[in-house]
C-alpha cells in the first residue's frame, strides 16, 4: 500500500498508525484532546477511532446504539484529515477483542509502526487481554493518563509510553449522568455531538 499526504505526494518514511479503541459513549472533548496529543507526541500519520461493539471487560454495559455512536464520532471528527472512524469491531459484532483489530491493521499496513492507545488504569491488566503475547508484538501501547492518576507501568512483554499532553478529568459515564440529570454538556462534548444527543433524547 502506498500512503499519500495531504498534497498528494507519496510518503517515503515508515508509517506511524495510531489506533484508539473504546465505547465512545459518547465521544467527548477529552477523546479529541487525547487524539491531538497522540498525533503530536508520536508523530502519527493517521489515528483511527475504533468503537467497540461490546467490551469483554464490561459485559453488563449496554452502550448507545452502534449507528448513534458512529454518527457522533463522525460529527466530532469532521474536517480532521489525520483522524478517521473505523467501524470494523461494530461490523464484526459480538464481543470486541483488540487482537482481531490489531491483526487487521498489521495486514493493512505492512511495515508500519502501530500504536494502541489505552487508558492508564488498564495498563496493569494488559496480560489479561486475549492473546496478550501477540498483542505485545504487534504494537506499542500508549497510556492515556487521568489527572492525578498513578504512573502507568507496562507489564512484560508489553512495551509502551505515556502521553504527556492534555489529560481531561471528565468521563463518558459522567457525561451520561449529566444528561440524565438535565445538566448542560456543551463544554464537554463537541457542539454538533451535544445537539445530536439532545435531539435523539439519549441517556434521559
Amino acid at each position: 500500500m502506498i500512503w499519500f499526504n495531504s498534497d498528494g505526494r507519496a510518503l517515503n518514511h515508515q508509517l506511524k498508525i495510531g489506533i484508539y479503541g473504546g465505547s465512545f459513549d459518547p465521544v467527548h472533548l477529552g477523546h479529541l484532546l487525547v487524539a491531538q496529543a497522540a498525533i503530536e507526541e508520536l508523530g502519527l500519520d493517521q489515528l483511527f477511532f475504533v468503537p467497540a461493539a461490546q467490551s469483554p471487560f464490561k459485559p453488563e454495559n449496554k452502550p448507545a446504539s452502534d449507528p448513534v455512536r458512529l454518527q457522533w464520532l463522525r460529527l466530532a471528527l469532521a474536517g480532521k484529515t489525520n483522524c478517521a472512524v473505523d467501524d470494523q469491531e461494530i461490523r464484526r459484532g459480538g464481543t470486541s477483542y483488540t487482537i482481531e483489530t490489531m491483526r487487521h491493521y498489521a495486514q493493512q499496513f505492512p511495515g508500519a509502526e502501530l500504536f494502541y492507545l489505552v487508558g492508564a488504569d488498564n495498563v496493569a491488566k494488559l496480560n489479561d487481554w486475549r492473546e496478550a503475547d501477540e498483542l505485545a508484538r504487534l504494537a506499542t501501547f500508549v497510556a492515556v493518563p487521568r489527572p492525578g492518576g498513578a504512573t502507568a507501568i507496562f507489564p512484560l512483554p508489553f512495551r509502551g509510553q505515556t502521553l504527556r499532553g492534555f489529560p481531561f478529568g471528565v468521563s463518558s459515564s459522567e457525561i451520561r449522568a449529566r444528561v440524565n440529570a438535565g445538566l448542560p454538556i456543551e463544554n464537554l462534548v463537541p457542539t454538533a455531538v451535544a445537539e445530536a444527543i439532545y435531539a435523539a433524547k439519549i441517556y434521559v
